[in-house]
Formats: C-alpha cells, sequence, structure tokens
C-alpha cells in the first residue's frame, strides 16, 4: 500500500510536535524539581520527606501505566492523552500552591496520575500514526527530547529558584502544557476503536495497583527507612507476591483483563520486558551517582551542576538520533540493539574503574560512552513490542514496556544506593581513629566529628564544608596549625577514596546487569518491519483513511 497523502503526513508530522511538547513538559518536571529541593525544604523544614517529592510522583505514574494503557485500547488515546496534560497541569499549579511538605507531596502524586497518562497514550501514538519502519524515526527523536530536558530542566529549575521562586518550576508547566492541547486538540487524529462496549476489568486493576504499590514501596523504604531483612520490607515483598498471585487468578477469568497474561506468551514482548527492565535497573541507577561523584571527588562545581550530565545527555541525543534513522531506513534493529548494548557495557566498565585520580576530562569521556549506550535503547524495544501486536492491544503492549522500565529505574535506584551506603560504612569504619578527627574532637568538643555517613560525607566534600573546616584549622594554635592542616588534607583524600571506592562498586553491579541485558538482546526475535507497511484505520481531518495492520512474523534467524 502506498503512504498517505502529503496532507495526511504533515498533518501527523504536526501532531508529534503536539505528543513531543508533551513528552518535554513531562520529562522536564523530573529533572527541574531537583534543583528547587533545597530551598523547598528550607522554606517547609521537611529534610525527612524529602525522598517522597520524587517518590509520590513516581508511585502514582507507575501504577496508572497499565490501567491508561488499557483504557486507551478501548476508547481511544486522544481522551486519556488530553485528559492526562490536563491533570499534569493541575497538579503543577497545586505543587506550586503548597504551603507545606504534606500538600507538596500530595499534589505531586495528583501529578503523577497525568504523567503516566502523558507517557504511555505520547508512545502509543506513535504506534497508531506510523508503520514499524517509521516509528523508529520518531522514537529516536522521543529519547532526544529526554535529553534535552535533561539538561534544560537543572539549569532553567536552578534560575527559576534563584531569580524568582521555586513555585515557578511548577507553573513553568502550564504554558507548555497549553501549547500542546492546543497542537493536539486541532492536528491529532481520531483513531477508531473496535469495540464499543467492553468491560472494564476493575478487580484486575485495583489489585495491580495495589500489587506495584506494595513493590515500589519496599524498594523506595529498603536500606534507607527500614533494614531490608526488616518485618516492615518482607511483610511488603510478601504482600505484592500474594497480591500477583491474586491478580493473575482475576485476569485469567475476567472478560476483558486489564493486563492480558496472554501478552507474555509473545516472545518479542518478553525479551524486550527483560532487556528493558535490566538496562533501567543499571543504567537509570547508576546514573544517581554521577553527580554525587563528579562534584565531590573529581570537583565539578555544584553551581552548574544542571550541566554536570550534559555529555551523557549528548550521548543520548545523538545515539538515540542515529539508531531512530538506522531503523526507519532499513527496518532493522537487532544488530543496532546488540552494538548500543556493547558500548553501554563498556561505558559501564569505564565507570566501574572510577577513582580518586580520575580527570574530569576521563569522567566526561566515560558519561558520553555510555550516553551513546543508552540512547540506543530508547528507540527499539518500543518498536519492537509494537510490531508484535495488532492496533486491538498496542496500548496495553507499551504500557507493559513502560512499566518495566519504571520498576527497573526504581529497582535499580533502591539496591545500588543500598550497596554503595553498605560499602561506604566499610570503608569509613576507622575513620574515628582518624589523626585530623581524633585532633578536632579533643581541641573542639562542640564541633566533635562522629558517625560519617553519605550525607555528612556531602557536606566535609563541599565547598562550604571545606570552608568551615578551615575556619576550625584557624583556631587552632599556631604551632599546631601545620600539623592539623596536614592531617586534615589526608582526611579528605580518605573521604574522597572511600567515596570513589564505594561508587565504584555500584557500577560494578552495572557491569553485570548490563552484560545479562546484552546476552539477552541475541535472544530477541527478527521482525522485518519494512514488510509491516500498513497503517490502522484513522480518521483524519474528516477523512477515513482505510488500512489494516499487516505484522510481519518474526524469525529466529540472525539479522545481518
Amino acid at each position: 500500500m502506498e503512504d498517505a497523502p502529503d496532507i495526511h503526513h504533515k498533518s501527523k508530522v504536526i501532531a508529534m510536535v503536539g505528543v513531543m511538547l508533551a513528552i518535554f513538559l513531562a520529562a522536564l518536571d523530573q529533572t527541574i524539581v531537583a534543583t528547587a529541593m533545597p530551598q523547598i525544604v528550607k522554606e517547609f523544614q521537611g529534610l525527612e520527606h524529602l525522598s517522597w517529592v520524587f517518590s509520590a510522583y513516581m508511585l502514582a505514574s507507575t501504577v496508572t501505566i497499565p490501567i491508561y494503557g488499557k483504557l486507551s485500547d478501548i476508547y481511544g488515546r486522544r481522551v486519556f492523552f488530553v485528559a492526562g496534560i490536563i491533570i499534569f497541569m493541575a497538579g503543577s499549579i497545586m505543587s506550586g500552591q503548597s504551603h507545606s511538605m504534606f500538600q507538596l507531596i500530595l499534589f505531586r502524586a495528583f501529578q503523577g496520575i497525568g504523567g503516566g497518562a502523558i507517557m504511555v497514550n505520547a508512545i502509543a501514538i506513535i504506534g497508531d500514526l506510523f508503520t514499524p519502519a517509521e516509528r523508529g524515526r520518531w522514537q529516536g527523536l522521543i529519547g532526544g527530547v529526554f535529553g534535552i530536558a535533561s539538561v534544560a530542566g537543572p539549569l532553567v529549575g536552578g534560575w527559576l529558584t534563584d531569580n524568582i521562586s521555586w513555585r515557578w518550576i511548577f507553573y513553568i508547566n502550564v504554558p507548555f502544557g497549553i501549547l500542546a492541547l492546543a497542537v493536539l486538540i486541532i492536528a491529532l487524529p481520531k483513531i477508531r476503536t473496535e469495540a464499543v462496549r467492553r468491560s472494564i476489568d476493575f478487580p484486575g486493576a485495583i489489585t495491580l495497583g495495589l500489587a506495584l504499590i506494595s513493590l515500589l514501596l519496599a524498594f523506595v523504604w529498603g536500606g534507607s527507612q527500614y533494614a531490608w531483612g526488616s518485618t516492615q520490607i518482607i511483610g511488603l515483598f510478601a504482600a505484592t507476591a500474594l497480591l500477583l498471585a491474586i491478580f493473575a487468578l482475576i485476569e485469567s477469568r475476567a472478560e476483558d483483563p486489564v493486563l492480558p497474561l496472554g501478552l507474555f506468551a509473545n516472545r518479542g514482548l518478553n525479551i524486550s520486558v527483560i532487556v528493558t527492565f535490566l538496562t533501567s535497573f543499571g543504567m537509570f541507577g547508576a546514573i544517581v551517582f554521577i553527580p554525587l561523584y563528579a562534584q565531590s571527588v573529581v570537583g565539578f562545581s555544584a553551581t552548574n551542576s544542571g550541566l554536570v550530565l550534559a555529555p551523557l545527555s549528548v550521548g543520548i541525543i545523538i545515539s538515540s538520533g542515529i539508531v531512530g534513522q538506522i531503523i526507519s531506513r532499513t527496518g532493522k534493529y537487532k544488530l543496532s540493539s546488540i552494538v548500543g548494548l556493547a558500548i553501554a557495557v563498556a561505558g559501564m566498565y569505564l565507570f566501574s574503574r572510577l577513582a580518586v585520580d580520575t580527570t574530569k576530562l576521563a569522567l566526561v569521556r566515560d558519561m558520553v560512552i555510555l550516553g551513546l549506550g543508552i540512547g540506543v535503547s530508547f528507540p527499539i524495544y518500543t518498536i519492537v513490542v509494537q510490531s508484535s501486536f495488532d492496533r486491538s492491544k498496542l496500548g496495553i503492549a507499551t504500557a507493559t514496556i513502560q512499566l518495566f522500565r519504571s520498576i527497573g529505574s526504581t529497582v535499580g535506584v533502591a539496591i545500588m544506593g543500598s550497596l554503595m551506603n553498605n560499602a561506604l560504612t566499610d570503608h569509613l569504619a576507622n575513620v574515628d581513629s582518624d589523626p585530623f578527627v581524633q585532633t578536632i574532637n579533643r581541641m573542639n568538643p562542640a564541633a566533635a566529628i562522629s558517625g560519617i555517613d553519605t550525607n555528612t560525607l556531602q557536606n566535609f566534600l563541599s565547598a562550604d564544608g571545606q570552608q568551615r573546616m578551615v575556619g576550625l584549622i584557624e583556631n587552632v594554635p599556631a604551632p599546631q596549625q601545620a600539623q592539623v592542616q596536614e592531617y586534615y588534607l589526608q582526611f579528605i583524600q580518605t573521604l574522597k577514596e572511600a567515596l570513589a571506592g564505594s561508587i565504584s562498586h555500584v557500577y560494578t553491579l552495572g557491569v553485570f546487569v548490563i552484560i545479562a541485558a546484552f546476552l539477552t538482546t541475541f535472544f530477541l526475535p527478527v521482525i522485518d518491519l519494512h514488510r509491516a507497511r500498513k497503517r490502522p484505520p484513522v480518521q483524519e481531518l474528516g477523512v477515513e483513511l482505510e488500512a489494516e495492520m499487516a505484522l510481519a512474523e518474526p524469525r529466529d534467524e540472525p539479522e545481518l
């Protein structure tokens, strides 16, 4: 079948501008908030609840992803995409109006409900509008949008917080949201749904939501709020297992299950889910610690913290754009996925060799290499999943891959964070016997140093913390100042070595996780995307285009 007329192609391009604006809106929010948190915590006196500003959004968006995916398959993407943007903007306005930490956390959760709708429907709409081969180009551009947002977010957030108010990091979402809505309402085609009356699996949706909340809470709290072996964490994992068993029973009997278990009979979905989970676990878990290492060990300025991850983002933008073009032009993806994960393994290995004497140039090099590997994974596995099912399951299939990406990143951050903290505790086990610590504790009991953990270590290694220590040393009697100064330099070196060694443990685990993903991707089925060129029924600008989605059969032979 020939491609649609130019007018239809142009309208789809305009619609994709609206889709990318919406994705930029959600991605920007996740990076812009972090820069304002110190000011928010200071105003609300809520340091102990800091993590929940992020966790509340993550929990709400993750839990709603499969529900939105299923509902959009029944009623169409348009209504839920538009509703998601409106909910997201409303949550942003309420977050900006917060007068307590509790209100901010509550409104962030509401915002996350909209964010979940934006992400799953944006990716599914690409599957609706374009053939499998064409999706590569657009999925690559989506990866680039995430990369741009990761750089722009901290810079814009820092400027707004310093020059206007932290509340504007939320208000800025409104004009972007209005612009995205305007474009989408005008240009987004209406995708016809096959069924008019279909039951909604409320018991399955509720059970799945409770299971995901229990699972994510276990990983959010494990190793930080409670010990991994505590009654609370074990209880949450047990509740997750029980709820998942009940969910499987409900789905096996449901007339129209919210997450059909039959989806997992598809090898393309299974392999893509495994690889996506592993890459999200390893990569996004490890990315969290790059700014910590860059600022505390290498010496990057915290003033321009938004630029710390810029080399990583550049790598992501370049590789996601290139691989998207390759897929669109050739219809092939397997070799790209293998090469991309090989690059990611190399990047993670370089990070596992980080040391206290690693230079800024070496760190930038390592970030670019890791970013090139990460960027490849953005478009490929979503394309494989969308090409493995017909349009009636496109939303829930897309939601499934998004769900495991979100769970993987959450689990990765939790486990790697716990690993780093445990390693840091071991490295600093004898810090009380350090000559500088003993000297300060003896001369100035009011400034006694004891029980160094991740937070206090960052304080010691920050510019302000080191300035305070210099002030203490200046109060030491003159004959002893030179000796105490030498002790202090050795103490700082010890802290940097402890932090660098602990973070290298994180990346060593990341190497093995990405190797597992690399080996798994060899089992990825081959679908000839150029054979699946026909489009689904689309009502666009009042003209109905009748077409059928012709999916190519997966093949087991290697793709060259």
